[in-house]
């Protein structure tokens, strides 16, 4: 299934069945309100919004014509958005731009923070930058939200708890994430509202792209009309049951949690990279010095994932940087 949300006054949006091919979606008020509403719910719902799902790609019910315009990310809010650093070549690249030590349990243990899930920006909303010293960037990353997940849930059975997986822009502030992980108590002003894409998928949905709890395709990522970097999901180090284990460790997670893989990342120059501090960190190793700036107003970020047809999954991601006013 592909499901979504429109915007609309109301603070969680309207669930839409959308198309396999993305041409269509279809409003389904009569099942759930709002794709928060479905996920809670889901045992007793799924049965129905896949009868819709089949019925509009068999074109037995006609939909309203796509427009990602109209769309806010999949969930505008959620109770939980706790985001790992799966990807080891990323968290090493990190870790130099920092003078940070790596962690001894790099391999054993994922890295993850507790990101605020009170308000995502929309797959086209404009990213809201304050002032360029706080070092703009994107990550581009993919993730899952799950069922309710018990405390002390195993990584094989947490697999199991996944209802869709996404694609997302995990905004940073570079500048202020230094100072606030000297502080020791985590970021806070370093990692204001992410987007995701405006479709989250059902693992069928992948058509054999899933494989060991990760989305084996490349993550499609441009910068101002120009390729910037199509890294695999393959490589991660930590695949997603982990990640929600590693979560539910002390705690039960609410349907509707959003695990993120962090940023996608090969150790492989050849593939590019999704973020620009990677870029900034190869071009010090390389040549001595940072040439690629932050994100500054009027640039344009764009994200999306293919499958290996070439068809567009999640539909796109894609934001420009404006002054906050």
């Amino acid at each position: 299934m592909k499901l979504g949300t429109l915007k609309d006054k109301s603070w969680d949006g309207a669930l839409v069945v959308v198309s396999r091919d993305n041409s269509q979606y279809v409003k389904v008020p009569e099942i759930a309100s709002s794709f928060r509403e479905a996920i809670e719910d889901w045992a007793n719902l799924k049965d129905r919004i896949a009868k819709v799902y089949e019925d509009l790609n068999s074109g037995a019910i006609s939909g309203e014509p796509m427009d990602e315009k109209l769309f806010h990310s999949p969930l505008p809010r959620t109770f939980q958005w706790a985001d790992g650093s799966a990807f080891l070549h990323h968290v090493k690249l990190v870790r130099m731009s920092r003078n940070a030590e790596m962690p001894e349990s790099l391999y054993e243990v994922p890295l993850m923070y507790q990101g605020g899930g009170d308000n995502f920006l929309g797959p086209k909303d404009d990213i809201p930058q304050i002032d360029f010293s706080h070092g703009t960037d994107f990550e581009g990353e993919v993730g899952v939200i799950t069922d309710f997940v018990p405390m002390g849930c195993s990584a094989e059975d947490a697999l199991d708890k996944i209802l869709f997986c996404l694609i997302i822009n995990d905004v940073s502030l570079r500048g202020l994430i230094p100072a606030e992980l000297k502080a020791g108590f985590g970021f806070f002003h370093g990692k204001p509202s992410s987007a995701f894409a405006p479709f989250a998928l059902t693992l069928d949905e992948l058509e054999g792209a899933w494989n060991n709890g990760r989305i084996e395709l490349p993550l499609n990522v441009e910068l101002n009309g120009e390729y910037f970097g199509n890294p695999n999901g393959k490589e991660m180090h930590f695949h997603f049951g982990q990640l929600i284990a590693h979560a539910a460790r002390t705690r039960n997670l609410m349907p509707g949690t959003i695990i993120g893989s962090g940023t996608v990342s090969n150790d492989s120059t050849e593939v590019g990279s999704s973020c620009l501090l990677e870029r900034r960190m190869i071009e010090k190793i390389n040549d001595g010095a940072f040439k690629t700036p932050f994100l500054k107003v009027g640039d344009r970020v764009k994200i999306t994932m293919n499958d290996h047809a070439g068809n567009n999954l999640f539909g796109t991601i894609e934001q420009k940087v404006v002054q906050h006013s």
